[in-house]
């Protein structure tokens, strides 16, 4: 159920944007490694293609096991329900940069100058992935 209201969320025509944000937080993250859900980081302590701690799955407020995190979409409603919680307004905007600073460096990532080498890397593949997913839409791609 999560995934089909995130489905529905993250493919709307006001949260969009989101899907290449999430392709490029994936990637970066991940090393754009075979299996993203066996990605494991800091020493153990994130998992999944969005490298989710337990404390910010905790966070997040979403219902279930932090270990679910490995799962593509459970982890996108994780971090959606994170950018509700900490960044409402970014949300709402569009503002990727805070959105993706918030997901790297906690509530207040996007004050920390440690997340802007962060939010470079995540800025150049979402630029990529953007004109990606535009392609796909106009030839009549489905985007979840």
């Amino acid at each position: 159920m999560i995934s089909l209201v995130l489905c529905i969320v993250v493919a709307s025509s006001e949260t969009g944007y989101l899907i290449p944000v999430f392709e490029a937080i994936r990637s970066v993250e991940t090393g754009r490694m075979a299996q993203p859900r066996d990605a494991v980081g800091d020493g153990g302590r994130s998992i999944g293609p969005y490298q989710i701690s337990r404390a910010y799955w905790a966070d997040s407020g979403v219902r279930g096991d932090w270990r679910w995190c490995k799962d593509r979409q459970y982890a996108e409603a994780v971090v959606l329900a994170f950018w509700m919680r900490y960044c409402p307004e970014a949300l709402r905007r569009g503002d990727i940069e805070t959105l993706v600073r918030v997901h790297n460096g906690g509530p207040q990532g996007h004050r920390k100058a440690a997340t802007l080498p962060y939010w470079k890397k995540i800025q150049v593949r979402v630029i990529q992935k953007s004109k990606a997913h535009l392609a796909y839409r106009r030839a009549g791609g489905i985007p979840c």
